[in-house]
């Protein structure tokens, strides 16, 4: 049986006064109202989105009984997305990741960015797409599609760009994102999707046991700022080797420098596939819950952060604090730093091309 798509207009996520007063007292603009969309498969799962940053909101998938779990982390109210946690569940650009000291070339002339991670640019800037308003451009029984303009100069980066995204919530238990950009002067671009999971259910505890697959035989090690150094590194031999299952607290705190520099796993995988290709990135299991989640992308990296930097002060939804690795992301996109590293894919979008790739998150369960 198919189910509609349900549209609820819903002023911050709840209809309390207090809630409505938090959207007010943000200054937000007054032609931006904030809406989420729920999704719902023909098999009970459903995930809620807002217009704030592309966000997925929550993640309702079965667990090995068939119970219903919210897998990702996130917040109840506008506010605690302004001042708290700026990337749960968020869409990235322009630039996901790190670049070097905000700086890079292109057609000759260096760009500068905004430094918000210490020495680095990160995800974007201050503003990324992860803190706009997103034009709802489209929705169906099972999707929704997000567009916006980025004006030339914004955060610093060239060209205007316009970016869609789509969000498919299909009876295979996929929840499969669609990217789509074009520019009308040379860029670059490194988008992807930011969502913190726990597959024992968010505000579960932490992610340590889960068993982890990726299909990755290097990966970019990094200095201690997180900034690749270029080189390509075999995982064989050390913590990265994730080509067979290994539980994510197994090697986490071995005395390996690249652990040391992420305070865990904060580092892009090289992904063994070829360009473009769709392919299984990774498979993640939560051995007691059964809950299986397996990412499937078209582009050649993928981040693993293993929560490192939660500490508790971030209060989620019910009031539960997340704490210290209580939650892990998987960030289908290009290498972080790449326009400073030739070896590196390329993430230059230039006039006349168009931007496209697809990241499948995909759900089961084990008994």
């Amino acid at each position: 049986m198919r189910i509609v798509l349900l549209l609820s207009l819903i002023i911050c996520f709840a209809c309390s006064p207090k809630k409505n007063a938090d959207t007010m007292n943000q200054s937000l603009p007054s032609t931006d109202t904030l809406k989420s969309f729920t999704l719902y498969n023909a098999n009970g799962l459903k995930a809620e989105i807002t217009n704030y940053g592309g966000k997925l909101v929550s993640l309702w998938v079965p667990d090995k009984n068939g119970k219903l779990g919210d897998v990702v982390l996130g917040y109840d109210s506008l506010r605690q997305y302004i001042n708290g946690n700026k990337y749960f569940g968020a869409m990235i650009g322009r630039y996901g990741n790190r670049i070097a000291k905000g700086k890079f070339s292109l057609g000759g002339k260096e760009y500068q960015l905004a430094l918000n991670n210490g020495a680095n640019a990160l995800h974007g800037g201050p503003k990324g797409f992860h803190q706009v308003f997103w034009k709802i451009s489209e929705f169906k029984k099972n999707s929704i599609k997000l567009s916006y303009h980025s004006a030339d100069g914004e955060e610093n980066y060239p060209g205007s760009l316009d970016v869609e995204v789509t969000y498919t919530l299909t009876d295979n238990d996929e929840l499969i994102i669609d990217y789509k950009a074009t520019t009308d002067s040379e860029t670059i671009l490194n988008l992807t999707h930011h969502s913190f999971f726990n597959l024992a259910g968010e505000g579960s505890g932490d992610i340590l046991n889960h068993e982890m697959m990726i299909t990755a035989d290097q990966f970019t090690p990094i200095d201690s700022t997180l900034i690749p150094n270029g080189e390509l590194r075999n995982v064989k031999g050390t913590p990265f080797d994730f080509t067979s299952p290994h539980k994510i607290g197994e090697r986490i705190n071995e005395s390996d420098e690249q652990l040391k520099f992420g305070k865990g796993y904060d580092h892009n995988f090289v992904l063994s596939k070829k360009q473009n290709e769709l392919t299984l990135a990774a498979k993640v299991i939560e051995p007691t819950s059964g809950r299986v989640m397996e990412v499937f992308t078209t582009e050649p990296g993928l981040q693993f952060y293993s929560g490192n930097f939660l500490d508790g002060k971030d209060l989620g939804k019910g009031n539960r604090p997340y704490n210290f690795r209580t939650a892990f992301c998987l960030e289908a996109q290009h290498f972080p730093d790449s326009p400073n590293h030739p070896n590196f894919p390329s993430t230059v979008l230039k006039k006349g091309e168009t931007y496209t790739q697809q990241t499948i998150y995909k759900f089961s369960a084990i008994k």
